[in-house]
C-alpha cells in the first residue's frame, strides 16, 4: 500500500461523496443543519486541490494533509471529527504499509474521533460505521485474508453500521435534541464513513 494509493483512496472517496452529495445533505435534514453532504463535498475538494498543489512523498503525508483540509475546511462537527481520524492515523502508520500497520493505525483514529465526538456505537453517530469496519479489518488481519478482501469486508461492515443507525434514538450532537424523533432516520455522518470505507475497498490492490 504505497503513497498513490493513499491518493487514490481520498479522490474516490471524493468522488463517491460527491455523487452522494443530496442524499447525504437529505439525510442530515432529517435530523441535523441539512448541510452535511454540501460540507464534507467541499471539504475533499479542499484535499484533492491540497494534495495537487503539495505532492505528498508518503501515506503519512497523505494522511496528515488530508486530515488538516478537513478540519480548516469543513463546517460543523464532521471536517474536526474526520480530521482528527486521519491525522491520528498519520501520527501512528508505520513505513511500510501492512494490512496490520493500517489496521492498527485506523483503530487508533476510530478511537481518537470517539474521544472527540464522546461518542460510542449505539450513539447514532459516525462510530457506528467506523468501529465495525475497524472490527472487520482486525479480524481480516487475523484471518490472514488479503488486502482487498480485507477492505470489502470493512466496507461492508460500515454499511451495515451505517444501516443500523436507522432504528437508533440519537445521543449525541444536534440529532440528540430530537429525542424519538431521531428514529427511522439513518445517521448521515455513518451514511459518509460507509462511503469512504467503499471508497477504500475500491482501490486496494
Amino acid at each position: 500500500m504505497d503513497t498513490d494509493m493513499f491518493v487514490a483512496w481520498f479522490e474516490e472517496a471524493a468522488r463517491l461523496v460527491h455523487r452522494d452529495r443530496e442524499r447525504l445533505t437529505r439525510l442530515d435534514a432529517a435530523i441535523g443543519d441539512a448541510d452535511h453532504g454540501t460540507n464534507l463535498d467541499r471539504g475533499l475538494t479542499e484535499v484533492h486541490k491540497a494534495l495537487t498543489e503539495w505532492p505528498p512523498e508518503s501515506p503519512v503525508q497523505v494522511l496528515t494533509s488530508a486530515g488538516t483540509a478537513l478540519i480548516r475546511r469543513v463546517g460543523g462537527a464532521s471536517g474536526p471529527l474526520y480530521g482528527s481520524v486521519f491525522r491520528q492515523m498519520g501520527k501512528v502508520l508505520e513505513s511500510p504499509v501492512t494490512l496490520a500497520g493500517f489496521s492498527a493505525a485506523f483503530e487508533e483514529g476510530v478511537v481518537a474521533v470517539e474521544r472527540l465526538g464522546k461518542a460510542a456505537p449505539g450513539d447514532k453517530t459516525m462510530v457506528d460505521a467506523l468501529a465495525p469496519a475497524s472490527r472487520a479489518l482486525a479480524l481480516a488481519v487475523r484471518d490472514g485474508v488479503g488486502v482487498r478482501e480485507a477492505f470489502e469486508q470493512a466496507a461492508r461492515a460500515a454499511a451495515e453500521g451505517a444501516e443500523a443507525t436507522i432504528p437508533m434514538q440519537a445521543r449525541k450532537g444536534r440529532a440528540s435534541y430530537l429525542g424519538e424523533r431521531s428514529i427511522g432516520h439513518e445517521d448521515p455522518g455513518a451514511a459518509s464513513a460507509a462511503l469512504f470505507m467503499a471508497a477504500l475497498a475500491t482501490v486496494a490492490p
